[in-house]
Protein backbone atom coordinates (compact mmCIF):
# COMPACT_ATOMS: atom_id res chain seq x y z
CA UNK A 1 0.00 0.00 0.00
CA UNK A 2 1.45 3.29 -0.90
CA UNK A 3 -0.23 5.32 1.82
CA UNK A 4 -0.66 8.99 1.34
CA UNK A 5 -2.61 9.92 4.78
CA UNK A 6 -3.16 7.90 7.58
CA UNK A 7 -6.38 9.32 10.00
CA UNK A 8 -6.50 7.85 13.90
CA UNK A 9 -8.84 8.38 16.46
CA UNK A 10 -9.52 12.11 15.14
CA UNK A 11 -11.50 13.85 17.29
CA UNK A 12 -13.08 17.70 17.13
CA UNK A 13 -14.90 19.64 20.19
CA UNK A 14 -16.44 23.05 20.22
CA UNK A 15 -17.50 25.23 23.17
CA UNK A 16 -21.01 26.20 22.94
CA UNK A 17 -21.35 28.43 25.76
CA UNK A 18 -21.34 26.64 28.91
CA UNK A 19 -21.71 22.90 26.82
CA UNK A 20 -19.22 20.97 24.76
CA UNK A 21 -19.94 19.92 21.07
CA UNK A 22 -18.31 16.88 19.78
CA UNK A 23 -18.59 17.02 16.15
CA UNK A 24 -15.81 14.47 15.25
CA UNK A 25 -15.83 11.48 17.32
CA UNK A 26 -12.58 9.31 16.80
CA UNK A 27 -12.03 9.17 12.86
CA UNK A 28 -10.09 6.69 11.75
CA UNK A 29 -9.88 6.68 7.55
CA UNK A 30 -6.68 6.06 5.23
CA UNK A 31 -6.34 7.56 1.89
CA UNK A 32 -3.87 6.19 -0.52
CA UNK A 33 -1.79 7.57 -3.45
CA UNK A 34 -4.25 8.44 -6.63
CA UNK A 35 -7.32 7.13 -5.23
CA UNK A 36 -10.66 9.29 -5.12
CA UNK A 37 -12.89 9.64 -2.33
CA UNK A 38 -16.09 10.95 -1.61
CA UNK A 39 -17.31 12.29 1.75
CA UNK A 40 -20.79 12.48 2.23
CA UNK A 41 -23.26 12.52 5.12
CA UNK A 42 -26.58 14.81 6.61
CA UNK A 43 -25.52 18.24 7.18
CA UNK A 44 -24.19 18.93 10.22
CA UNK A 45 -22.24 15.10 10.21
CA UNK A 46 -18.84 16.99 10.34
CA UNK A 47 -18.09 16.84 6.75
CA UNK A 48 -16.56 19.96 5.97
CA UNK A 49 -15.15 19.95 9.38
CA UNK A 50 -13.09 16.72 8.78
CA UNK A 51 -12.20 17.71 5.35
CA UNK A 52 -10.86 21.43 6.98
CA UNK A 53 -8.61 18.84 9.61
CA UNK A 54 -7.38 16.90 6.64
CA UNK A 55 -6.12 19.93 4.96
CA UNK A 56 -4.52 21.51 8.39
CA UNK A 57 -6.77 24.23 7.80
CA UNK A 58 -7.63 23.72 11.57
CA UNK A 59 -6.51 21.87 14.51
CA UNK A 60 -7.74 18.61 15.76
CA UNK A 61 -9.03 18.05 19.23
CA UNK A 62 -7.12 15.02 19.53
CA UNK A 63 -5.77 11.86 17.19
CA UNK A 64 -3.28 11.79 14.37
CA UNK A 65 -3.12 12.92 10.74
CA UNK A 66 -0.23 11.44 9.17
CA UNK A 67 1.15 12.68 5.70
CA UNK A 68 3.57 10.68 4.16
CA UNK A 69 4.10 9.38 7.47
CA UNK A 70 4.63 12.77 9.09
CA UNK A 71 2.29 14.32 11.77
CA UNK A 72 1.57 17.29 10.55
CA UNK A 73 -0.07 18.32 13.47
CA UNK A 74 3.55 18.46 15.46
CA UNK A 75 4.20 21.56 12.75
CA UNK A 76 4.22 24.64 14.42
CA UNK A 77 1.71 27.38 12.53
CA UNK A 78 4.40 28.99 10.22
CA UNK A 79 5.29 25.30 9.20
CA UNK A 80 1.93 24.20 8.64
CA UNK A 81 0.88 26.54 6.50
CA UNK A 82 4.22 26.25 3.89
CA UNK A 83 3.21 22.28 4.08
CA UNK A 84 -0.29 23.22 3.20
CA UNK A 85 0.55 25.73 0.32
CA UNK A 86 2.50 23.23 -0.83
CA UNK A 87 1.21 19.89 -0.89
CA UNK A 88 -2.86 20.40 -0.40
CA UNK A 89 -4.89 22.53 -2.93
CA UNK A 90 -8.33 23.68 -2.11
CA UNK A 91 -11.62 24.13 -4.15
CA UNK A 92 -15.19 24.75 -1.86
CA UNK A 93 -18.42 25.28 -2.78
CA UNK A 94 -17.72 29.23 -3.55
CA UNK A 95 -14.37 29.66 -5.24
CA UNK A 96 -13.06 32.58 -3.28
CA UNK A 97 -11.37 34.53 -5.79
CA UNK A 98 -10.09 38.20 -5.49
CA UNK A 99 -12.20 40.46 -7.84
CA UNK A 100 -9.89 42.91 -8.21
CA UNK A 101 -7.35 40.28 -10.00
CA UNK A 102 -7.31 38.69 -13.61
CA UNK A 103 -7.83 35.04 -13.66
CA UNK A 104 -4.14 34.63 -14.40
CA UNK A 105 -3.28 36.53 -11.24
CA UNK A 106 -5.63 34.80 -9.16
CA UNK A 107 -4.23 31.19 -10.07
CA UNK A 108 -0.53 32.79 -9.49
CA UNK A 109 -0.99 33.74 -6.21
CA UNK A 110 0.03 30.18 -4.43
CA UNK A 111 3.11 30.26 -6.62
CA UNK A 112 3.96 34.12 -5.83
CA UNK A 113 3.01 33.31 -1.99
CA UNK A 114 5.97 30.34 -2.23
CA UNK A 115 8.10 32.97 -3.73
CA UNK A 116 8.76 31.52 -7.00
CA UNK A 117 9.52 34.23 -9.73
CA UNK A 118 6.66 36.06 -11.52
CA UNK A 119 7.71 35.26 -14.84
CA UNK A 120 7.87 31.42 -13.75
CA UNK A 121 4.98 31.72 -11.78
CA UNK A 122 2.96 33.42 -14.73
CA UNK A 123 3.96 30.52 -17.55
CA UNK A 124 2.69 27.53 -14.23
CA UNK A 125 -0.80 29.80 -14.25
CA UNK A 126 -1.15 29.97 -18.00
CA UNK A 127 -0.62 26.28 -18.35
CA UNK A 128 -3.46 25.09 -15.70
CA UNK A 129 -5.77 27.82 -16.76
CA UNK A 130 -4.91 26.23 -20.92
CA UNK A 131 -5.45 22.68 -19.55
CA UNK A 132 -8.93 23.91 -17.29
CA UNK A 133 -10.08 25.29 -21.24
CA UNK A 134 -9.51 29.01 -20.52
CA UNK A 135 -7.03 30.00 -22.24
CA UNK A 136 -9.25 32.58 -24.09
CA UNK A 137 -10.14 33.93 -20.38
CA UNK A 138 -6.04 35.11 -18.82
CA UNK A 139 -7.31 38.56 -18.20
CA UNK A 140 -10.84 38.48 -17.44
CA UNK A 141 -11.79 39.26 -13.84
CA UNK A 142 -14.24 37.02 -11.92
CA UNK A 143 -17.03 39.16 -12.42
CA UNK A 144 -16.66 38.79 -16.12
CA UNK A 145 -17.02 35.16 -15.40
CA UNK A 146 -19.55 32.91 -15.55
CA UNK A 147 -20.12 30.72 -12.39
CA UNK A 148 -18.65 27.59 -14.08
CA UNK A 149 -15.56 29.61 -15.60
CA UNK A 150 -14.78 30.79 -11.85
CA UNK A 151 -14.90 27.73 -10.55
CA UNK A 152 -12.07 26.25 -13.08
CA UNK A 153 -10.07 29.10 -12.13
CA UNK A 154 -10.47 28.10 -8.64
CA UNK A 155 -9.13 24.25 -9.69
CA UNK A 156 -6.41 25.80 -11.42
CA UNK A 157 -5.35 28.07 -8.42
CA UNK A 158 -5.57 24.64 -6.56
CA UNK A 159 -3.37 22.72 -8.72
CA UNK A 160 -0.64 25.61 -9.40
CA UNK A 161 1.76 24.00 -6.96
CA UNK A 162 1.30 20.74 -8.26
CA UNK A 163 -0.24 19.47 -5.01
CA UNK A 164 -0.45 15.49 -3.65
CA UNK A 165 -3.76 15.81 -2.24
CA UNK A 166 -7.02 18.06 -3.73
CA UNK A 167 -9.34 18.49 -1.07
CA UNK A 168 -12.87 19.55 -2.83
CA UNK A 169 -15.71 20.69 -0.58
CA UNK A 170 -19.00 20.62 -2.27
CA UNK A 171 -16.97 21.94 -5.43
CA UNK A 172 -20.28 21.82 -7.84
CA UNK A 173 -22.96 22.79 -5.25
CA UNK A 174 -24.12 26.14 -6.51
CA UNK A 175 -23.68 25.20 -10.22
CA UNK A 176 -26.54 24.03 -12.50
CA UNK A 177 -26.69 20.22 -13.53
CA UNK A 178 -24.81 21.05 -16.75
CA UNK A 179 -22.15 23.01 -15.64
CA UNK A 180 -21.44 20.75 -12.63
CA UNK A 181 -21.60 17.57 -15.07
CA UNK A 182 -18.56 19.90 -16.66
CA UNK A 183 -16.81 20.16 -13.64
CA UNK A 184 -17.35 16.71 -12.54
CA UNK A 185 -15.10 15.39 -15.58
CA UNK A 186 -12.57 18.53 -15.51
CA UNK A 187 -11.65 17.16 -11.87
CA UNK A 188 -12.01 13.48 -13.44
CA UNK A 189 -9.06 14.72 -15.91
CA UNK A 190 -6.69 16.36 -13.49
CA UNK A 191 -6.67 13.40 -11.02
CA UNK A 192 -5.89 11.35 -13.78
CA UNK A 193 -3.34 13.47 -15.37
CA UNK A 194 -1.80 14.84 -12.44
CA UNK A 195 -1.95 11.49 -10.27
CA UNK A 196 -3.67 13.02 -7.72
CA UNK A 197 -5.23 11.74 -4.64
CA UNK A 198 -8.81 13.58 -4.64
CA UNK A 199 -11.65 13.98 -1.78
CA UNK A 200 -14.61 15.65 -2.67
CA UNK A 201 -17.47 16.23 -0.14
CA UNK A 202 -20.80 15.83 -2.13
CA UNK A 203 -24.17 15.66 -2.11
CA UNK A 204 -24.27 15.02 -5.10
CA UNK A 205 -25.02 11.50 -5.67
CA UNK A 206 -23.36 10.99 -9.72
CA UNK A 207 -20.09 12.50 -8.22
CA UNK A 208 -19.70 9.88 -5.59
CA UNK A 209 -21.18 7.81 -7.76
CA UNK A 210 -18.04 8.70 -9.95
CA UNK A 211 -15.31 8.17 -6.80
CA UNK A 212 -13.22 5.31 -6.44
CA UNK A 213 -14.72 4.79 -2.87
CA UNK A 214 -17.34 6.13 -0.98
CA UNK A 215 -16.93 7.12 3.16
CA UNK A 216 -20.22 7.80 5.29
CA UNK A 217 -19.94 10.09 8.03
CA UNK A 218 -22.90 10.04 10.15
CA UNK A 219 -23.06 11.61 14.15
CA UNK A 220 -19.21 12.60 13.96
CA UNK A 221 -18.09 8.69 12.84
CA UNK A 222 -17.48 7.08 9.68
CA UNK A 223 -19.13 4.29 8.42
Amino acid sequence: MNSLLEIRGLTKSYASGSHRVDVLNGIDLDLEVGTTTALVGASGAGKSTLLHLLGALDRPSGGTVLFRGDDIFHKNDRDLALFRNRCIGFVFQFHHLLPEFSALENVMMPALIARIPRKKASAMAEELLTDVGLSHRLTHRPGELSGGEQQRVAIARALVLSPELLLADEPTGNLDMKTSDGVHALLAELQQKHGLSLVVVTHNERLAAAMGRTVHLIDGKLE
